[in-house]
Formats: C-alpha cells, sequence, structure tokens
C-alpha cells in the first residue's frame, strides 16, 4: 500500500473515531442530566402514580397515549423546568415571547454570573401607600387584599423553596410590564385579564387617550410597553425595590380551558400548525392527512395528554404556563394580588392606588370572540367531562402550587 494511500486511510479512521467519541459524549451528558432533572422534579410529587397511570391505560378512549407514556407513569407528573421552543418566523416571535432568547442580554447576562448583584430574595414586601385612595367605598377591596398579601407571603415562607433563585435574572423578570410615570410592575399572566391591563398600562403612559380605542394587535404586537428585562441591572434592581408590583391571577383550570378554546377552537395561523399538528401526530391514532396537515380540530382530551406529558412534542406555552413559573411570586414578592374572578373592583382599586387619573377605569369588554360565553366554571366542567378522574387529578397536580400559592379551591375531580 502506497503511503498515500495509508495517510488518507489513518486520516478517515481518525475522523470517525472523533465523530463516535464526540456524539458517545453528548449522549452520555444529556441522559446523566435527564436523569438527576427527573429525580429532582419527582420528589414533591404526592399522588400515587401507578393506581393512577393503571386507570388511565384501562380508559377505552379514542385519544392515543403513546406506549412511553403507559410505561412510565412518573413521566406525567414531571413539574421540572419547561421546555423551550424555538420560533422562526416573525408572526411566532409576535405571538409568543414566553421564553424569549437572552441573547440581547449577553453582556449583562455574564455580569450577572460574574458580578452577582446583591437581590435578598425573596423581595420585601412593602406597606401599600393608601394615601391617595378616597373615600370609604373601596374598605371591602383593602380588606380582601391584605388578607391575600398576607396569605401568599405565609405560604412562601413555610415553602419558601418552591422557586429557584439560580435562575438568571432577566428570565425571572421577563414576564414584567414596566409603566415608569406611575411606578407599576405588572406580571402578565394570559387568560387572567393581561390584554386589558396593557391597555390600561398605555393610557398610563400616554401612549393613548383611552383604553377602548386600542386594537388587540395593537396591544400585543406594537411593542409600546417596555419589559424589565430590557433595563440594565441597576434599572432592575431599583425598580424591583421601590416600584409598585401587580399580579392578576385565575383559577388555574378555568385559565387553562380559557387558553384551550382561544387558541384551538378558532382559526389561528400560529398555535394551530406548530402546536396543533405536533399534538394531533402524537396523541391521536389513524389520524386524518388533513388534521395532520393543518393542525385543526385538536380535542381537549389530545390537549390534556401533551400538557401532561415529560416528552412533550412541542414546548410550553405562556397560555398555559404555571403561574409560579411565569411570575415567581415567591421571589417577587407582590405588593397587590389581583384575581380575575374579581376583576373589576381589583383593578380600579389599584388604579386608585397608584394615584391613575380619575376617568380611568378598568375595561370590561371581551378582547377576543366576543360572541363565545365567558370561560366559567359551569364551562369548565363540560371540558372536564372528557377526561376521567384520574386524568383530571394529574392536571389539578400540574397546576398544584398555583391552586396553593393563591389560595384556590380544590375542585371537584
Amino acid at each position: 500500500m502506497k503511503a498515500k494511500q495509508v495517510f488518507f486511510s489513518v486520516l478517515l479512521f481518525g475522523t470517525a473515531g472523533l465523530l463516535l467519541f464526540m456524539y458517545l459524549q453528548a449522549w452520555i451528558e444529556e441522559h446523566h442530566t435527564g436523569k438527576i432533572e427527573k429525580k429532582r422534579d419527582q420528589k414533591g410529587v404526592s399522588v400515587t402514580t401507578g393506581k393512577i397511570q393503571k386507570q388511565i391505560t384501562n380508559q377505552n378512549s379514542e385519544v392515543h397515549m403513546p406506549e412511553d407514556l403507559k410505561k412510565k407513569g412518573g413521566d406525567l407528573l414531571n413539574l421540572g423546568s419547561p421546555t423551550r421552543v424555538l420560533r422562526k418566523n416573525s408572526h411566532s416571535q409576535r405571538e409568543n415571547r414566553a421564553y424569549r432568547s437572552t441573547e440581547a442580554h449577553q453582556g449583562a447576562k455574564i455580569e450577572v454570573f460574574q458580578k452577582p448583584i446583591q437581590m435578598d430574595w425573596p423581595l420585601v414586601t412593602q406597606p401599600l401607600n393608601k394615601s391617595l385612595v378616597q373615600g370609604n367605598k373601596w374598605k371591602k377591596a383593602d380588606a380582601t387584599q391584605e388578607k391575600r398579601r398576607s396569605f401568599l407571603h405565609e405560604f412562601c415562607k413555610k415553602y419558601g423553596r418552591v422557586n429557584d433563585p439560580k435562575f438568571n435574572l432577566f428570565h425571572i423578570v421577563s414576564r414584567i410590564y414596566v409603566e415608569d410615570k406611575h411606578k407599576i410592575l405588572y406580571c402578565e399572566v394570559p387568560k387572567a385579564g393581561c390584554s386589558n391591563w396593557k391597555r390600561i398600562l398605555m393610557v398610563l403612559n400616554g401612549l393613548a387617550s383611552s383604553a377602548y380605542n386600542i386594537s388587540h394587535d395593537t396591544v400585543h404586537y406594537g411593542k409600546h410597553l417596555k419589559t424589565l428585562d430590557s433595563f440594565d441591572i441597576k434599572g432592575v434592581h431599583m425598580r424591583l425595590n421601590t416600584y409598585t408590583k401587580a399580579v392578576f391571577v385565575r383559577d388555574p383550570m378555568e385559565r387553562l380551558v380559557s387558553a384551550f378554546r382561544d387558541k384551538f377552537e378558532h382559526p389561528n395561523s400560529y398555535y394551530h400548525p406548530v402546536f396543533g399538528k405536533a399534538i394531533i401526530k402524537k396523541y391521536r391514532p389513524n389520524a386524518s392527512a388533513e388534521a395532520l396537515n393543518n393542525g385543526s380540530g385538536v380535542k381537549f382530551k389530545e390537549f390534556a395528554y401533551y400538557l401532561l406529558d415529560a416528552h412533550r412534542p412541542v414546548g410550553m406555552d405562556i397560555h398555559w404556563e404555571r403561574v409560579s413559573k411565569l411570575c415567581y411570586p415567591c421571589l417577587i414578592n407582590y405588593d397587590f394580588v389581583g384575581k380575575f374572578e374579581t376583576l373589576g373592583e381589583d383593578a380600579n382599586y389599584f388604579l386608585q392606588l397608584i394615584g391613575a387619573p380619575k376617568e380611568l377605569t378598568f375595561p370590561n369588554f371581551k378582547d377576543r370572540h366576543s360572541s363565545d360565553e365567558r370561560t366559567n366554571a359551569h364551562v369548565v366542567r363540560q371540558y372536564l367531562k372528557d377526561l376521567s378522574t384520574a386524568e383530571r387529578q394529574l392536571i389539578y397536580d400540574f397546576y398544584h402550587l398555583d391552586y396553593l400559592m393563591f389560595n384556590y379551591t380544590t375542585p371537584h375531580l
């Protein structure tokens, strides 16, 4: 054999060996990390998964539970960190900014880890300044607010490790909108009045004269409002410690059903092709070519399997992500806790607290699909009928922190 042939043979085998080594190293790291994450995530689960999984797999249903879910019941209860979804087109970037890339903050990120700012987690809750509240009509709302703040504070003091303070600072505050004039920080929880809250912030910012004249697209895609992660570390720290921090929440089951109805029961050029197609492909046996092609017609039962699957075919979304992972209530310590169930009273009381113009009141119109019945307890029961008791229990377990920290009544499963 000529020297040249020997040289190329050695080079070829060497390259192949290097590629094999890199593949094995990546495989080992991935599986090792996965096992660690799985063990950590399963520690807090109190449900007997064996019995529940047995009931689920014995169900006679049109919906297909993949074999890997049947075999690994515990994976259904994996409540670990949400999977990030890669967005490639401009519409998807506008539609969902839940887990944005932090590349824009690369310099700041390095600063966070190399020169960590002294953030005392959890942040201290400041007494509400009630000097701007006029009259006695807000006494009931004030008493309710104090109870909610106190309950959340006591819950977080008792279960203080429900949120991991090692998270990147910019990730923690990425859902918080800033209104500097009235010194407000509002954490956006989709399907809990967030569209109308953004309208209010735009009016307070002087960007609009009335909340009733702002379209849905302007609210969500106009980029008129700043989020807290757009500031430098000093700006984030100053605002967290001096501004009034508010979060508005909703019964988790109602919020979930509301999100499903909004995104999957109406034409949607983003959620159907991105989520619908993946859900139908994995959870519907013998799906038609049309359903696989356009992703329309997802059933609530299929959506539930997707939600509970530790190996989701597509990642999580802000519209059904848990509030504990959107707003970090046990780290931020919100000064005001509003609820969708008493949205009008809570929101207008908050506007009094921050000294909003007297003529500004919280809008009560339905942002989209106005002819549809609002998602309420009765509507939720109709959707839950499609699920077994065990499946409903698993959904409750998925949202159990939200139920507990905001003192929502456990649903009748």
